[in-house]
């Protein structure tokens, strides 16, 4: 069931979403500084290329310089991916068989939004990066 709901998700949205992370994660890796929050971004566009069958759990060995790393990312590239999600999440609502798809498009906000602490996990095994 997964794998048609990723397939359905990668036509539907998937693919312009990823295009949006990798566009960001390359204008990010132009500097130095910002090679960490391009790899942020090519991680997370894999997770939103394929977001059924995974989920995302905090790193309890993330500190402070996540959350400075956070907020920067908030100002450089986050705002703006997550009003991506959101334009596309109530785009997809407006049917009733794309609802389950932007439910999955507001679930992907927070990580967009703050994606520094984060890792990607299968659904099978969500404690295990703890």
């Amino acid at each position: 069931m997964k794998t048609i709901l990723n397939v359905i998700w990668l036509v539907l949205s998937g693919f312009w979403l990823f295009l949006g992370y990798l566009f960001a994660g390359v204008l990010l890796c132009v500097t130095v500084i910002g090679i960490p929050f391009g790899i942020a971004a090519f991680r997370i566009g894999a997770y939103a290329l394929w977001p059924f069958g995974h989920t995302t759990v905090e790193r309890r060995d993330a500190g402070a310089p996540s959350c400075v790393g956070n907020v920067l990312w908030l100002v450089l590239a986050g705002w703006w991916l997550a009003l991506a999600h959101i334009v596309t999440g109530v785009l997809l609502c407006v049917t009733v068989i794309g609802i389950p798809f932007g439910i999955a498009n507001f679930k992907l906000i927070p990580v967009s939004l703050l994606p520094l602490g984060r890792e990607i996990v299968p659904t099978d095994r969500p404690f295990a990066a703890r």
